[in-house]
């Protein structure tokens, strides 16, 4: 895709010799694409850095219910191990 773009963005430059508004044409090409293209390295900013954090957010929510799941279904069991393992250490 990138290799695309820059084709694109050369052949526009160049066609630009003939009627010069192919480079404007070209200039916006490029700043759309670095300022609102995905992974652009200037449109980085606050709303990137949320999305970051909602990531975040969501896989630490999914391995605290992970957690809470697993511990309800084997608490019983290990108190069962427990007990055990005290009465033959006796």
């Amino acid at each position: 895709m990138f290799a695309l773009l820059l084709i694109l963005v050369l052949v526009l430059f160049g066609v630009g010799f003939l009627n010069p508004i192919w480079w404007v044409v070209a200039a916006v090409l490029v700043f759309g694409t670095t300022r609102y293209g995905r992974g652009g390295g200037g449109g980085r900013g606050r709303s990137s850095d949320l999305g970051q954090y909602r990531d975040y957010q969501e896989r630490r929510d999914r391995q605290e219910r992970w957690d809470r799941r697993y511990n309800r279904q084997h608490r019983a069991r290990w108190r069962r191990e427990d007990r055990r393992d005290r009465e033959h250490g006796r």
